[in-house]
């Protein structure tokens, strides 16, 4: 119930809500601390469908709830529907503790206690998450926007998709261990895991549910949360040479790293990151994933950029944008999101592309990606850059892709993946500078 309030409070992202209140809960137990997560994540996934049902039960208007009695109410409906494994009784019970334990009044708490309690009676008759109109559990207005983009069958099955939790994948550190021998160790500690699909490194782990830094390999480096889409991104630079390259927004380094790791030795990566708290967590990733030898710089792109001319063979701008396409492992982010938004998303992303182009060698390869599937922040995008800068040209990047993966570009040479695919929602367009 904390964890849901600070985040709407916030709106900051939720895992940092969850991390948060996790650090401080004293949860020494690692089934509690699933136990929580599981709960937060899924009353957010479903929280169209959960009020929707809330409202059919209540005479009082959702709007004019008290914050923790709709939590708690999302909560234990959560649990009586899609938690097979939690007594209804304990499901109540334990919502309503929950509540006196805030120091709710009396009347609340039996409010809240009856409509659970109706729910139980009429369980029956509620409609099932996939014949209620609010199974979708998105905003109307991102249903519609997809509907117009991608049809309406289209835009259902990308919702449906979206409330389904996905596979965890991970991108196996060739530089430690193989790929066979992360396999091996995963399986040894009884994980249930297979290959990727489509990236070289990437290991798909079908029954894991707890705290990813419980790995067995995590802390020694073998292995980095990565979904495929996004291991698929960066080797859209090569061919790699011994050279210089450029992450330009590296974020926690997921990329960068990964970028190290494809790169041949004496090879120089630099990664530009503004934000001193996503500094600190890429120069952690770098420690534990072995050491591999990065220039961190401090200022925006367009600072660092100010100060260059040139001297990159590959430079990646992995923009800052809506995350629409990762809304499956951030559930979140649907809620968080206007269409108003979209169109400040595009700016900055043309503005950091316009840094990027002078940083480049001729004949270098510039990548520009997002974990977006609107045309808004992609093709919009790469057209007004591409005439802005005619010293570019869009590459095919089904090139420079394994084989199993080259059916991700469309007929312009676009990457473009969707979670239909069972991959995260990834633009990607590879524009190499003429000479």
């Amino acid at each position: 119930m904390e964890t849901l309030l600070a985040w709407e409070k916030s709106r900051a992202p939720l895992d940092l809500a969850l991390e948060t209140m996790i650090a401080g809960a004293g949860l020494d137990d690692p089934r509690d601390r699933q136990f929580v997560m599981a709960l937060v994540h899924g009353v957010v996934r479903w929280q169209g469908y959960l009020d929707a049902i809330i409202q059919k039960f209540s005479s009082h208007p959702l709007r004019k709830m008290k914050p923790l009695t709709l939590v708690a109410l999302r909560i234990g409906l959560f649990q009586l529907i899609f938690l097979d494994r939690v007594p209804e009784s304990a499901a109540i019970n334990e919502t309503i503790q929950g509540l006196k334990s805030a120091r709710q009044p009396k009347w609340l708490t039996g409010f809240v206690n009856g409509i659970l309690r109706a729910m139980v009676r009429q369980r029956a008759d509620l409609p099932a998450p996939d014949e209620a109109a609010a199974v979708l559990s998105h905003p109307a207005w991102l249903v519609a926007r997809w509907a117009a983009l991608f049809g309406p069958e289209r835009a259902r099955r990308i919702c449906w998709i979206n409330n389904v939790l996905p596979v965890l994948v991970v991108r196996v550190n060739s530089r430690l261990i193989s790929v066979d021998e992360g396999i091996t160790l995963l399986r040894e500690n009884g994980l249930d895991c297979e290959r990727g699909f489509f990236a070289r490194e990437a290991v798909r782990i079908n029954n894991f549910q707890g705290v990813v830094t419980g790995l067995p390999g995590y802390g020694q480096g073998f292995f980095a949360v990565q979904d495929e889409a996004a291991q698929l991104v960066t080797q859209l630079l090569a061919p790699f040479a011994n050279a210089g390259y450029l992450d330009g927004c590296a974020g926690l380094g997921g990329k960068t790293l990964h970028l190290a790791q494809l790169l041949p030795k004496g090879a120089r990566v630099v990664a530009v990151e503004p934000n001193l708290k996503r500094q600190a967590l890429l120069q952690d990733n770098l420690q534990r994933l072995g050491g591999v030898e990065i220039e961190i710089h401090g200022e925006t792109l367009q600072e660092f950029a100010g100060q260059r001319q040139g001297g990159f063979a590959g430079v990646l701008i992995d923009a800052p944008c809506s995350g629409l396409g990762v809304i499956r492992r951030q559930p979140d982010i649907r809620w968080q999101r206007t269409l108003a938004a979209l169109q400040g998303y595009q700016a900055r992303q043309r503005e950091l592309l316009g840094a990027a182009a002078g940083l480049l060698e001729p004949d270098g390869v510039l990548v520009y990606a997002t974990c977006s599937i609107d045309p808004r922040e992609n093709e919009e995008v790469i057209a007004a850059f591409m005439q802005e800068h005619p010293e570019f040209s869009i590459t095919p990047a089904q090139e420079y892709l394994p084989e199993a993966a080259r059916g991700f570009c469309d007929g312009k040479g676009f990457f473009k993946t969707t979670p239909e695919q069972g991959l995260d929602g990834f633009f990607a367009a590879r524009l190499q500078k003429r000479t």
